[in-house]
């Protein structure tokens, strides 16, 4: 049968992306890309039915569609995965990928195509519940106010009425994921107050029905400490790279 790659819809493979993320069982960096119009859907086709499918954007600029960030196909169909893929690359004229390691089918073909990749972020997923003593800490979560992000929850860490650290949660990724950050100004650091603060918001993200995740930069390793201080561990990386071959801006069959 003739194997196709076509630009398609988000509704025509949303069934598919419902099978990624349940097989992927991580935060999806990438998932708001669809929701808020980011990204240019491609349909794997198998004669005349869908198996898969796979996504750019624009490694730069919102309105490109110059790099691969997902593809996916359906297990009975898995074993055509290197057929495909280089059909999607031609399909999309796509000149990068960008991925997480912890992503099952892309990471093992992207490595093939990328020699040169770099790690943009390190990813983090809870491991462990820990119990972190106060020490005349407050964590506060703080109410919304007009302008807020409706999906993005503010904390704040007093010690003795002093904001020593500061933090929150984004619920704009895939569910039931938030994405956990924090920032501790430096005359604050080296006192435990982001591990407590973290601690603490995993605390209320659980309460909430969802599942705490990070990320944190490559180079920043006091942020890496804090966050394994606070229960989450390594499951990842974030890479980009460029393609070592690109195609033409073409369905290919």
């Amino acid at each position: 049968m003739v194997k196709a790659v076509k630009k398609t819809s988000l509704s025509e493979i949303l069934r598919f992306r419902q099978l990624f993320l349940h097989e992927a069982n991580m935060q999806f960096v990438f998932n708001k890309c669809h929701d808020y119009g980011w990204a240019d859907e491609y349909a794997c086709w198998l004669g005349k039915t869908i198996i898969g499918y796979g996504a750019v954007w624009g490694q730069d600029r919102r309105e490109d569609r110059d790099a691969i960030f997902e593809f996916y196909l359906i297990n009975t169909y898995r074993e055509l995965a290197p057929l495909y893929f280089p059909l999607f690359i031609r399909a999309t004229a796509a000149t990068h990928i960008e991925w997480q390691t912890n992503d099952p089918l892309l990471h093992p073909l992207a490595i093939n195509y990328v020699p040169d990749a770099v790690t943009e972020a390190i990813l983090f997923e809870d491991h462990r519940s820990t119990d972190l003593p106060d020490t005349g800490l407050t964590c506060n979560r703080l109410p919304q106010e007009a302008g807020d992000r409706s999906d993005e929850w503010k904390f704040e860490l007093l010690h003795e009425g002093l904001i020593v650290a500061t933090g929150g949660v984004l619920f704009n990724y895939n569910f039931p994921y938030g994405d956990l950050y924090m920032e501790v100004p430096e005359a604050h650091r080296r006192k435990g107050y982001g591990s407590y603060l973290i601690q603490e918001i995993k605390r209320q993200v659980y309460l909430h029905g969802r599942v705490p995740a990070a990320r944190c930069n490559p180079d920043n390793t006091a942020s890496r400490k804090t966050l394994e201080k606070a229960g989450f561990r390594t499951c990842g990386e974030r890479k980009k790279g460029l393609l070592t071959i690109s195609g033409k801006a073409e369905n290919v069959s």
